[in-house]
């Protein structure tokens, strides 16, 4: 009971009961003496004219910041065109090394070895009898099995195609006799390279996207019988029931494989050995 009677009594907090007193004595507000008046004034100028001071200031320096911003987008933008430029210069360049290349190895007179220098440095469009392999990921991939030994090459899907996959299918190619190789229309070369980037395939720095049509010029039923009867073949059969990737090979009578789009020319000279006297 003592508590509830305290709490009645004193139902209003010390701290505004105290304020409130203030306020009915009139010691509280605005200040009355003259002097206190004189300094909340003093105070009052002086923050105007901080104020003031502050937005003259901000006035003045903001065409200057403005005419600074622009002068620096506007270098930006010079050194942006010039790079650019600088940038199609090499493209052309390039173009017109390559361009100059095929040419060297084309020849002039109808030369079979410059042909066939040609056609083996990729740096001639080929077409003929040939297959087509169209090499895909399962349509659920990455359902295999833990303990794979597929798994250790850096994919976590066993149900997808891999770099090395299309390295033996390509050198399985090369060896049951083709004449021209190409991967969705990146022709390959002696000096091509597949390698992967994260899960991309990459051929020749360029990626590629599933599904992958590996074209390949020659005897296109010889070709093909030979290569389905090869290791490489029978490591892709393998990966087609094991992993459900799909494939499907089909000879074809005209295959076109494009030129190489960069052709490196480099040349050998037998090793001479020094006589011994």
């Amino acid at each position: 009971m003592s508590l509830l009677t305290n709490v009645m009594d004193h139902s209003l907090d010390d701290g505004y009961a105290e304020a409130a007193a203030r306020r009915q004595g009139g010691t509280g507000g605005m200040p009355k003496t003259v002097r206190a008046k004189l300094g909340l004034a003093a105070g009052l100028v002086l923050a105007a004219l901080v104020v003031t001071v502050g937005a003259a200031q901000a006035r003045v320096t903001a065409p200057a910041v403005a005419k600074e911003r622009e002068e620096l987008i506007e270098r930006i933008e010079r050194e942006t065109e010039a790079a650019d430029a600088l940038e199609k210069s090499v493209d052309d360049l390039r173009a017109e090394v390559s361009a100059r290349q095929r040419e060297a190895l084309k020849g002039d007179g109808g030369s079979d070895r410059r042909e066939l220098v040609g056609i083996l440095a990729g740096a001639v469009e080929v077409h003929g009898p040939g297959v087509k392999l169209v090499v895909n990921d399962a349509k659920e991939a990455g359902a295999g099995g833990d303990g794979d030994p597929r798994g250790s090459s850096g994919f976590s899907d066993t149900g997808r195609v891999r770099d090395r996959d299309m390295q033996r299918v390509v050198n399985g190619l090369w060896q049951s006799g083709a004449e021209a190789v190409s991967i969705n229309g990146q022709r390959l070369t002696a000096l091509s390279a597949i390698r992967a980037a994260g899960d991309a395939i990459l051929v020749d720095n360029k990626p590629l996207v599933p599904p992958y049509t590996v074209l390949a010029v020659g005897n296109g039923k010889r070709l093909g019988s030979d290569f389905q009867d090869s290791p490489d073949g029978l490591y892709l059969h393998a990966l087609q029931e094991n992993f459900g990737i799909r494939t499907a090979l089909s000879v074809e009578e005209d295959v076109r494989v494009p030129a190489a789009p960069r052709v490196t020319v480099r040349t050998a000279e037998p090793k001479t050995e020094k006589g011994t006297s």
